[in-house]
């Protein structure tokens, strides 16, 4: 921003007089006032109140993680329609550096199971105007719930077209992330198959709080990702790379003794994180948070690497060690309680790394590096999916165990993480499900948005060899209903009282910002099955 303060003003108040246009027709996003250059997004959902975002640039000096720029006071408003002629909720806020100049408003005194529109106003400039909904009454009949499903968002390895497509459609409730919406590598640190697509800013590493904040700022410049968070609420969980790869209460792979205290970078990464996010921060700075669409479902959040204990490796560490959590016993008391005390009719949760078991002890050479490096192996371990619930099977059996003591029906983890698709039954014994198909819940796991898969890591063309690998896991592991290495995209979760299904759709072309997309695959679980099986095709 190279223009003084007064036609920094001028010039947005013009652009401002766009901003009028409904959130459901305007143009792109990266038009909008140079004020509110991010965006405004909104998340958590509750029947009388939702969380409104957005992040405001009072003067040019005030750019993400400069610490400059002063304390102001902004406005926002809430209607029932997308002309603001029935504003419903109103007030004033404000904001400084020392939170980056981001905003986080709870709008209450809402109607339940209502669309809402929304703005911000500073120095009478107009913010994008965003759409939002809030949650069905607690009690209410509710018939369907549709929900985006996302995962592994990297800057540096293509183009969030994902997020362009998801942003279209009209039938979504809300879209629910479960990790890595941001990646903390430097430019040339982690690619498209190696390669640099779009640079990250920083171009260093980022290990300080100003660092994190620049990074947040960055993705949240992007087109695609400011369409779909205007369009409709998110939920939202973090995974291991809005810290570090591989993060553990104390510490994470990806950080050095030379690179400072992981205390110190761990406050900053979350730091950030709850000022750029729209997420609710619960007691001691607690992510893990629950939801619920009226009697039809309730959906956990986990945060499964705040607590958990450190990896295990081929040398060291035994996966079944009851001592060893990924939950930490907090997290479990109160995920295991409020699934048996649950009476909705679905038990969502959503979960940042895979719970179903799997072996990789049938794979080819050829395959097992990769797969190794997409789920977390170290090279050359057969083992277990040491970073997910693999490598802490003690409190995977403890969970398991409680649902099928307390008789829980229909609870369905939707993940990410592993840049690639699956559907399965989740084993209550692993060891006996090839003859009794004892299943505890069900899993449906969402590509990556971007990040490198199995075909990228092996640098050859997509489906040309990861076919073999697919149908070397599903041979080994019986209890899985569908894999798939190779594609980049979305999914599509649909619930209604009978089943929950999940669409799964593919990217073209990562690389370009205009990619089309094309549908893959459509699997379901039928109410108190506990059981995965193809579905007829993709809804809406």
């Amino acid at each position: 921003m190279s223009f003084d303060r007064r036609t920094f003003l001028r010039t947005s108040a013009i652009a401002g007089g766009a901003l009028l246009v409904p959130a459901a027709l305007a143009g792109p996003v990266n038009a909008a006032a140079p004020q509110f250059a991010h965006g405004v997004a909104s998340g958590d959902p509750l029947p009388d109140n939702v969380l409104l975002w957005t992040r405001v640039t009072p003067t040019p000096d005030a750019t993400p993680g400069s610490g400059a720029g002063p304390t102001v006071e902004l406005g926002w408003e809430v209607a029932t329609d997308p002309g603001f002629g029935t504003v419903v909720a109103s007030g004033t806020t404000t904001t400084g550096p020392e939170r980056d100049h981001t905003v986080k408003v709870a709008a209450g005194g809402l109607r339940p199971g209502t669309e809402y529109h929304y703005r911000f106003t500073f120095d009478g400039v107009r913010s994008p105007a965003g759409r939002t909904r809030t949650a069905p009454a607690t009690e209410a009949d509710v018939a369907r719930l549709r929900l985006g499903l996302v995962s592994c968002s990297n800057w540096q390895a293509g183009y969030f077209s994902a997020y362009r497509h998801l942003a279209a459609r009209s039938d979504l409730d809300g879209v629910l992330h479960v990790g890595d919406y941001l990646y903390e590598y430097p430019v040339g640190g982690y690619g498209a198959r190696g390669v640099t697509v779009r640079p990250h800013e920083p171009a260093t590493e980022i290990l300080g709080l100003a660092d994190y904040r620049r990074r947040h700022a960055q993705y949240k410049s992007d087109p695609d990702l400011q369409a779909l968070h205007r369009a409709v609420p998110w939920f939202i969980t973090w995974d291991d790379h809005e810290y570090a790869n591989d993060t553990w209460s104390g510490g994470a792979e990806n950080h050095q003794p030379d690179e400072g205290p992981w205390a110190a970078r761990k406050a900053a990464a979350h730091r950030a994180y709850f000022e750029w996010m729209p997420v609710r921060m619960g007691p001691e700075g607690r992510i893990y948070r629950r939801f619920r669409w009226g009697r039809l479902a309730e959906l956990s959040l986990l945060d499964l690497r705040s607590y958990r204990s450190k990896q295990t490796t081929p040398s060291s560490g035994d996966p079944g060690d009851p001592d060893r959590t990924i939950t930490g016993d907090p997290q479990m008391a109160w995920l295991t309680s409020g699934l048996a005390e649950s009476d909705a009719r679905w038990k969502l949760v959503g979960n940042s790394v895979m719970i179903t078991p799997i072996s990789l002890s049938n794979i080819e050479a050829r395959f097992l590096e990769a797969l190794g490096e997409l789920i977390g192996l170290p090279v050359g371990s057969v083992a277990a999916n040491a970073d997910a619930w693999d490598g802490y099977t003690a409190d995977r059996q403890e969970l398991l165990g409680q649902l099928a003591d307390n008789r829980v029906t229909n609870t369905v983890f939707l993940t990410g993480d592993i840049h690639s698709s699956w559907a399965a039954d989740i084993p209550l014994d692993r060891s006996s499900y090839w003859w009794n198909r004892n299943s505890a819940a069900t899993e449906f796991v969402t590509t990556s948005v971007t990040s490198d898969n199995i075909d990228d890591i092996l640098k050859v063309a997509p489906r040309t060899v990861s076919p073999l690998a697919e149908a070397a896991l599903r041979t080994r592991n019986w209890h899985l209903e569908y894999v798939e290495l190779d594609s980049h995209g979305y999914s599509v979760v649909d619930v209604d009282p009978d089943r929950v299904q999940v669409d799964w759709y593919y990217l073209n072309d990562r690389l370009s910002p205009t990619s089309g997309v094309r549908y893959g695959r459509s699997m379901a679980t039928a109410s108190g099955s506990q059981r995965v099986r193809a579905a007829d095709g993709p809804v809406g």
